[in-house]
Order: structure tokens, then C-alpha cells, then sequence
């Protein structure tokens, strides 16, 4: 049995945490303190303790803090449990009827999108997106729907500089994906084209949970072949227009907002 002077700190160390995960953006330590009314040495040792065991993270430079990616594991984990794929599938199913293309919800798991729920229609495409295939976040739709909605730090202290490829299309380095995120968050929903996959290319729109935080996405899979960087100046906003509205249904169906 453990001490029962360890449950405050424990108590405290959540309090802590909850604080990183309610900013939007990497916050100081006094900032930390002065919410929670905390002693600064208490805060710092608290965090010091949540970033040895990954779920803060310290930004040296900014002298701030931000969540580190064993959050997003355990919010990943939880994410991967039936209430939000029971949620999502019959949502995902209306989708694949209307537009008879292959759907998927996918969560960030690290620096990885993760996907959970796959629906195909009729006629399935051979895609390599099984459910529990991981892929590099940047790549697919899916996961650039959600890193278009985490503050820079956040981005930053998951993702290395620079990319690996599947097929040579996608951004290379963090100041590529920073600009395509830019964009992308403008627009509200993500676009890849050939990333993951010749010859294919997916749509996606971010679902968000109660305090505003990106926590899924939901996106279409269709066959499209183009040369070059771009999408061939193709946006496909009837189809993003029926994804964006899905993950809307979902955002809701979790009492989130955008």
C-alpha cells in the first residue's frame, strides 16, 4: 500500500497537468503556480517529475512548459477504447453510403497517426490503412487535421526536424509542414494527395473535445494520380464538405468544440 502522504502530491501533480492540457499554447511555471496557488519550488519540482516520465514537456529556450507526448499516449489509449469508435462508426458508415468511398477515424498516438475504425464501401480499395496501422503524422490527412490544430511548440517537441517519405511527396522538413498546417487550419480541413500512397489521396476534418483540443479525425480515401507537389489545384470541397460535417456530427456526439 502506498503512503497516504503521497496522495496530495499525486493529487497535485494531476492539477498540474490538467493546467498544460487546458492552454493552448506551452505556459511558465509561475503562470503554473500562481493558477493552482502553488509554491513556485513545489510547481517546479512537480514538473520536473512530469518531464522524467514524458508527460510534460520542457521548452528551455521560452522557459515554459507544455504536454509531453505520454499525455498524448494515454489520451490516445483512452481514445482507443469503444466510446468514441462505438460513437464514430455509424457516423462513418452514413458517410461511406453517401459518398461511397472508404472512411477512417484516426487519433495521434506520439508522432504517429493511428487509425482506430475503418469503413469500406461495396467495392473496398486496397488501402494500407488498416485499422492499427500507424503512419508518420505529417503524411496522411488524417493526422495533419489534428497537428493543424496543437500549438507550434506542441508540434515541434513531438515531430523531429526533418521527414521521412513514403513515396517523395510531403513535407520534408518542419518549416514545410509548418506552412502546409498554416494553410490547412485556414481552410479547415486537410488534403494529401499521393503521401501515403500513389495514386491515392484522402480528405480530412479534425474532431475536437470539450476544451477545444483536437483529438481525432476523420477522413475519405479515394484513387487520384497527380504529378508534382500539389494536389493538382484540386481542394475537393464537395467531399470535405461531407467529412467536415461527419467530424462536426462527432464532435458533438462527445459534447466537444471546435
Amino acid at each position: 500500500m502506498g503512503r497516504s502522504s503521497d496522495v496530495p502530491a499525486l493529487r497535485r501533480g494531476l492539477s498540474v497537468l490538467r493546467v498544460l492540457a487546458a492552454k493552448a499554447e506551452p505556459v511558465t511555471a509561475t503562470a503554473v503556480a500562481r493558477e493552482l496557488g502553488l509554491p513556485r519550488s513545489t510547481t517546479y519540482h512537480l514538473l520536473s517529475e512530469l518531464v522524467a516520465a514524458g508527460f510534460a514537456t520542457h521548452l528551455p529556450e521560452e522557459r515554459r512548459y507544455g504536454l509531453g507526448v505520454a499525455a498524448f499516449e494515454v489520451g490516445s489509449a483512452y481514445l482507443r477504447h469503444d466510446p468514441l469508435e462505438r460513437l464514430a462508426r455509424p457516423l462513418l458508415r452514413r458517410l461511406v453510403s453517401r459518398l461511397d468511398l472508404t472512411a477512417h477515424l484516426g487519433v495521434l498516438h506520439g508522432a504517429e497517426t493511428l487509425y482506430l475504425v475503418r469503413e469500406q464501401p461495396r467495392w473496398p480499395l486496397g488501402l494500407v490503412t488498416e485499422i492499427g496501422v500507424r503512419l508518420p503524422a505529417q503524411l496522411p490527412a488524417s493526422g495533419r487535421a489534428i497537428l493543424a490544430h496543437l500549438p507550434a511548440a506542441q508540434v515541434r517537441a513531438l515531430l523531429p526536424g526533418t521527414f521521412v517519405r513514403r513515396t517523395g511527396r510531403g513535407p520534408g522538413d518542419l518549416p514545410a509542414l509548418r506552412r502546409l498546417l498554416a494553410a490547412e487550419r485556414r481552410r479547415g480541413w486537410t488534403v494529401e494527395d499521393g503521401f501515403v500512397t500513389e495514386g491515392f489521396a484522402s480528405v480530412a476534418a479534425p474532431v475536437f473535445n470539450p476544451d477545444g483540443r483536437p483529438i481525432a479525425a476523420i477522413s475519405v480515401t479515394f484513387r487520384h494520380a497527380c504529378d508534382g507537389e500539389t494536389p493538382c489545384g484540386r481542394d475537393w470541397p464537395e467531399r470535405a464538405a461531407e467529412v467536415r460535417a461527419t467530424a462536426a456530427a462527432l464532435t458533438a456526439r462527445v459534447a466537444g468544440r471546435a
